[in-house]
């Protein structure tokens, strides 16, 4: 195991023949064990580690950025062919803002898509956990505030807006009034930002139009899956989290699979 972020992400990029966004580079370091943590965002840590190295260290950086999240070890094979095939491409293409302005400049800072009504236990304010990846910490998103949708599968059936009240609030209500029995799916864009420790935190909006406009059609994008669309949008550099399932239905689980056993144990005596 290595003994840093920077020496595990050097070690990932080593190891990998082409760029990788930094969403893969954190959990191909998670999943192969190079280095452990407990915080509930691990993305945007090697993210921040990977600006940080480009912008302070400057010519010294073992990193180089070759698009929008996508990053590369410098003096490498796939670094060369990578800046040869892409510089046209990098050029035309809108301004890659650094990332940090990123942060500053996002309206959605995560998102869910296409979560399980049957997953969270339904309660007036109800706990709706998702992670990063697998091996991250779980992040209770029933207090984050946004934009949601209600699925009947894939169907679309509502759309609605949680400020006044939280995302699980709104979704609670939505489970008992008169589109309770006409969805089964959710997904959701929140306007909070998640800490290192996993909690929401509200973060001052300084958007510009361009970004207005990018955020609108990657949401679009996003939610109707346009065939015709390779993409999210430009500029849309919210995370996606992984629907956990909620610790108490997890100790039903078990509390169920002990009774079956035991009854099968009672019945093979």
């Amino acid at each position: 195991m290595e003994k840093s972020w920077k020496e595990a992400i050097k070690k990932v990029l080593a190891e990998s023949d082409s760029p990788l966004h930094y969403t893969e580079i954190s959990e191909q370091i998670l999943s192969r064990g190079y280095y452990a943590t407990d915080g509930a965002t691990p993305a945007a840590t090697v993210n921040a580690q990977l600006a940080a190295s480009i912008k302070h260290d400057g010519e010294k950086s073992p990193y180089i950025r070759v698009g929008k999240g996508i990053f590369t070890l410098k003096n490498t094979p796939s670094a060369a062919v990578t800046t040869t095939s892409t510089a046209k491409q990098i050029k035309s293409a809108p301004l890659i803002a650094t990332d940090d302005e990123d942060v500053s400049d996002s309206i959605i800072h995560s998102f869910g898509m296409y979560w399980q009504r049957d997953l969270v236990v339904w309660r007036s304010d109800p706990k709706m956990y998702g992670k990063q990846q697998a091996l991250s910490k779980a992040v209770d998103f029933g207090k984050q505030k946004g934009i949601y949708i209600l699925y009947d599968h894939h169907t679309v059936v509502y759309i609605g807006r949680s400020i006044d009240r939280p995302l699980g609030k709104r979704l609670a209500e939505h489970t008992v009034d008169r589109l309770g029995s006409r969805w089964n799916r959710f997904s959701w864009f929140g306007l909070l930002d998640v800490t290192q420790e996993g909690n929401l935190r509200e973060t001052t909006l300084n958007t510009s139009l361009a970004s207005l406009v990018a955020t609108f059609e990657a949401l679009l994008i996003e939610t109707l899956e346009p065939p015709q669309n390779r993409k999210r949008g430009d500029d849309f550099s919210a995370i996606e989290y992984i629907q956990d399932v909620d610790p108490e239905l997890k100790e039903k689980e078990i509390q169920n699979t002990l009774r079956a056993i035991e009854q099968r144990m009672r019945g093979g005596s």
